[in-house]
């Protein structure tokens, strides 16, 4: 990589880089005492409790943060009894000698630094003075100045890769194993304080946000009482943490738990893309079975104005035409005409109703379960409770499972009685047909069973059948919908 390149990538940043190093010197500085008092305090805490301890631990994260940047999470939320970790009692405990070999290792290279400026210095002020046998001089002052460069260079390393070596232990040491029992949502609002706190999971084939359910989230605009920070994970963006607006003024605390949680929120927010994909295909579902009803509900009225109207209509002209016709075998083949066409008119009426019942659309599901039952060649007892009208969709499923249901026992149960219960309850339609039959109904082995599951289903509902060979058959659907229609 050319130095071009480097300076384009940022690798060559070296105020910065002067600046964490600077930082860096002043932590180890602060860390000799602080771990001084750690070692004089830890077992003063540990008589006095796990709470003792985790305000040690909340101050050495705190430090490491600040001066270093490294983004160690804050603990989760914890019960009162939980006890410290092995672990965090052992990184307070080493505090002092961790602090003390990277101070040691630091040191070296800027005191050589400081030791050849210091004599670059006499030697361009022409004090007068020897470094070993060479006078130090113009001449040696300034290659002396040169050297300082590289040893500059060489305590910068130092000093960063101290830091990211004590940031690393420093993450493993005040790290909590309870944190990953603790709900990602519940965490992040406990970390930072806000209870209001809450997540938007990016999904990329879509370019949108989404809730933990799938459904959309809309990031706050500037400027408003809340506010947003980006979670990437390798370069790619994973979610949102949509928090109060004053946080902004602590962005390392909120870092610190964004980069603490990032695994967890990329889990969750592969589970935010199947809730949404599942979310679409429901409301997929949805959308063709109300497309379904709206069909059946077209066709029946078209049959009803258009070809029944007609029927009707040749009817009273062959009513009219049989008082004008003599004789009698015109007469009979009159009166067999208006026979088929009366049973004409009865088999297109009872398509219709199949297609979808006028009765459902204009009365509601009491009134259409009643003329169904009374239409059955079984005797059916009816316990309807059912207050108020339902979503179509919901009636039409309804309607269609009972009917289903019913034709199955006249057709296929050899049943002498039927019961039809239906009832709803907590946005729950229930409906139960049961009969005294033989039993034995298998829904693989005919498609109307299978294709009412099909429908309850689309609805979010459940269809079970109960058919113990010689012990009749019981059909229970569930059909969540919202409170009844009034």
């Amino acid at each position: 990589m050319t130095a071009l390149e480097l300076r384009a990538s940022g690798e060559l940043a070296i105020p910065r880089r002067l600046v964490d190093a600077v930082r860096t010197l002043v932590f180890l500085l602060v860390s000799l005492a602080v771990g001084i008092g750690d070692l004089l305090l830890l077992p003063i805490a540990a008589i006095a409790g796990p709470a003792a301890v985790r305000r040690m631990l909340e101050c050495e994260r705190g430090l490491v943060n600040r001066l270093l940047c490294a983004r160690v999470p804050a603990p989760p939320p914890l019960a009162p009894d939980t006890t410290i970790t092995g672990q965090q009692v052992a990184f307070l405990a080493g505090k002092l000698p961790i602090s003390l070999g990277a101070a040691i290792l630091c040191a070296l290279p800027t005191a050589l630094f400081v030791e050849l400026v210091a004599h670059s210095i006499d030697g361009l002020t022409g004090t007068g003075s020897y470094l070993g046998p060479w006078l130090l001089g113009p001449v040696v002052g300034f290659v002396l100045l040169l050297l300082a460069i590289p040893a500059l260079m060489l305590s910068v390393g130092a000093l960063e890769a101290t830091a990211a070596l004590i940031s690393q232990v420093s993450r493993r040491g005040l790290s909590s194993p309870a944190g990953a029992t603790v709900p990602v949502r519940e965490a992040l609002a406990e970390q930072l304080g806000d209870r209001t706190l809450a997540i938007a999971y990016w999904l990329p084939e879509r370019e949108l946000f989404v809730d933990e359910r799938g459904h959309p989230v809309t990031l706050p605009e500037p400027g408003t009482s809340k506010a947003w920070t980006a979670v990437a994970h390798h370069g790619n963006r994973v979610a949102a943490i949509i928090h109060d607006a004053e946080l902004q003024a602590r962005p390392e605390l909120v870092e610190a738990a964004a980069a603490a949680a990032v695994l967890a929120l990329d889990n969750e927010r592969l589970k935010a893309d199947l809730n949404a994909r599942l979310e679409d295909l429901r409301a997929s579902r949805r959308r063709i079975v109300e497309a379904t009803v709206e069909t059946r509900r077209r066709l029946e009225r078209d049959l009803h104005d258009g070809a029944q109207q007609r029927l009707v209509s040749l009817s009273v002209d062959l009513q009219l035409l049989r008082g004008r016709v003599a004789g009698e075998p015109a007469l009979e083949l009159l009166h067999s005409a208006i026979a088929t066409l009366g049973e004409a008119q009865t088999e297109l009426r009872e398509l219709a109703r199949g297609i979808h019942p006028p009765m459902l659309a204009d009365l509601g599901l009491v009134p259409a379960l009643d003329s169904l039952a009374q239409r059955s060649a079984v005797p059916v007892e009816l316990d309807l409770r059912l207050n108020g009208r339902f979503p179509k969709q919901v009636e039409t499923a309804g309607y269609f499972v009972v009917a289903e249901a019913l034709t199955n026992v006249v057709k296929y149960a050899c049943a002498t009685h039927a019961r039809l219960t239906a009832s709803n309850s907590g946005g729950v339609l229930w409906l139960e047909v049961g009969d005294d039959g033989v039993g034995g109904a298998d829904p693989a082995n005919g498609s109307g069973l299978r294709g009412l599951s099909d429908r309850v289903a689309a609805l979010d509902g459940e269809l079970v059948i109960d058919s113990p060979v010689g012990n009749g058959t019981r059909v229970t659907a569930r059909i969540p919908s919202s409170e009844a229609v009034k």
